[in-house]
């Protein structure tokens, strides 16, 4: 934060198509929203087939193993150390170092990420046996052939994120984030493909799918890259790939890197201990966890990420008009998260049972791993605000160059979250709903429990450096009040329609076996949340905040 000012060229845009602020935002979260609806229906066949089993425990352990070094050199941390220094060379129109610099992070991540897929290959047949002992040896000998296919994936997915770097630092979001559509394509594909020939009755040749959908997330990995390739080439005028460490701006990357990465793999250590916790209860356990995880994370990877992403360039750009741009944007940037993440909180906590039953309700995945399911994403939801709000706040201080705060506010938020959630699971494991047990809402508990320490330590740590920053508190209570008439006309709608838990006029007109009832249902339920919502926040006068841009200088 101390650097000395530079006499700077201002570059312009010259299509304009992706500009900055709430347009950007736009574009990041219509990318994220065709990915993250790709998702979607990718677990919607993942349900079908694996449902809760052994084999689906397997495949979310086996996914989560080697995206420790997505998560470690990925997409996150890339923005964070990345985008900062390449966004300030283009302001200042230094084109032939930010090619230059571009280069030597593409050979140094390459490097490192591809180096530590091959150790994973490597140790798999000595690690998995050790950490998962609980498991039956035909279930350690599929998660150790998943994991060896999956760890060259993950590297390759670095080298993506590299790519969504450098498209985001000049302002082209659209593709950076619908990309992963190619990735879900493969996974897709691959179940499909698998069904069709093994018949689609297959169920019990479950690990034999598993083994072709980790083939599938390889070359979908492969095929995520490739997308982006066209609308990355013209940027690279100046590209030359080194491994220098003396180039310009490559030290202060690494310098950034360095605490971004320790915070980034705290939280992945959280998400992958999660996962250990969870193998430790009854089968179905880290099953129901990737299945909440994805319905819990689609509103902060659509509205969250969507603001953090195309905020951080344009922070990093004016960094130093504190009172001018910054204290403004994210003001506004957690008024408009707040607006959004607020309701979808309250709607899984009231709807949750219906837009799970809705999305995965069908094959292997039958009516009690729907409610339990929904008692997991309930606990989930109730971080869901802090969590969105805390990556829009720790990219503000990727902006003003400070890696240090967020990175122990990570570390102190899965000190809480494993704490908590492995003093809660046990107990709460003594709940059943059929089958299965309840043990991993407690992990979500913990985990919700962290994010709101997360948010207010990162609030009160920027209050230091920016002063007043947050939207007023009777906003708050505002847009909660509106979020409440949504949640009670949402469950009238749901009392009213019913679904396949709880019959009502739906199960009576269509018959409760009815393939419709439960999409009817999620709809007709989420349109009245939705209408009563969107009226009881026009009448308290708590809109959608509009992001009025600041002079660009362009």
């Amino acid at each position: 934060m101390g650097e000395p000012c530079h006499l700077v060229t201002k570059r312009t845009d010259p299509k304009g198509e992706h500009g900055s602020g709430a347009r950007a935002a736009i574009w990041v979260g219509a990318g994220i929203f065709l990915s993250k609806i790709a998702g979607l229906f990718r677990e919607q066949v993942f349900a079908y087939y694996f449902g809760a089993s052994a084999v689906a425990d397997v495949w979310r352990v086996a996914l989560r193993t080697p995206n420790v070094i997505q998560n470690l050199l990925g997409e996150g941390t890339l923005s964070a150390s990345l985008i900062p220094v390449y966004a300030e060379f283009l302001e200042q129109g230094r084109e032939e170092e930010a090619g230059r610099f571009a280069g030597a992070t593409l050979g140094i991540l390459a490097t490192v990420a591809f180096g530590l897929a091959l150790v994973g290959i490597l140790l798999a047949p000595v690690v998995i046996p050790v950490v998962f002992w609980k498991w039956d040896p035909w279930m350690q000998e599929l998660a150790i052939t998943v994991v060896r296919i999956l760890f060259p994936m993950t590297a390759v997915l670095v080298v993506s994120a590299w790519a969504l770097g450098i498209l985001n630092s000049h302002r082209r979001f659209f593709v950076s984030y619908v990309a992963p559509v190619a990735w879900n394509l493969g996974l897709i594909t691959a179940m499909v493909g698998t069904g069709s020939y093994l018949g689609w009755d297959a169920m019990g040749r479950d690990a034999e799918m598993a083994v072709a959908l980790a083939w599938g997330a390889l070359a979908g990995g492969v095929l995520q890259l490739l997308v982006q390739t066209p609308w990355l080439l013209p940027h690279l005028a100046h590209f030359r790939l080194s491994l220098g460490r003396r180039v310009a701006g490559v030290r202060e990357a690494i310098r950034n890197f360095a605490p971004v990465v320790a915070a980034r793999g705290v939280v992945n250590v959280s998400g992958w201990l999660d996962m250990f916790l969870a193998h430790l209860l009854v089968f179905g356990a880290p099953a129901m966890l990737g299945y909440a995880q994805t319905l819990y994370l689609l509103p902060i990877g659509i509205f969250g990420m969507a603001i953090a992403a195309s905020e951080l360039p344009e922070l990093s750009r004016k960094r130093g008009e504190v009172e001018a741009v910054l204290v403004p944007r994210v003001r506004n940037a957690l008024e408009r998260l707040w607006f959004l993440l607020i309701p979808s909180a309250l709607a899984y906590l009231v709807l949750g049972d219906v837009f799970v039953a809705a999305l995965f309700e069908r094959g292997e995945f039958g009516p009690d791993t729907t409610m339990a399911t929904y008692a997991v994403l309930a606990a989930y939801s109730l971080g869901l605000p802090a969590s969105a709000s805390s990556r829009a706040l720790s990219s503000t201080f990727y902006a003003l160059r400070d890696t240090r705060t967020p990175a122990v506010t990570a570390t102190l938020r899965v000190v809480l979250s494993v704490v908590l959630g492995a003093s809660l699971m046990f107990p709460l494991d003594r709940l059943a709903v059929g089958d299965l047990r309840l043990g991993a809402a407690g992990l979500a508990l913990g985990s919700a429990a962290g994010a709101w320490l997360e948010y207010i330590r990162l609030r009160r740590k920027l209050a230091t450096q920016l002063g007043p920053h947050g939207p007023p508190a009777g906003r708050a209570f505002r847009v909660l009040l509106a979020g409440l008439v949504g949640a009670a006309a949402g469950f009238g709608a749901k009392q009213l329609l019913g679904f396949s838990a709880d019959p009502g006029i739906l199960g009576t007109l269509l018959g409760d076996s009815s393939f419709w009832v439960n999409p009817l249902a999620a709809v007709g339920t989420a349109l009245a949340f939705g209408v009563a919502y969107m009226g009881a926040a026009s009448l308290l006068g708590v809109g959608m905040p509009i992001r009025k841009s600041a002079p660009q200088g362009n």
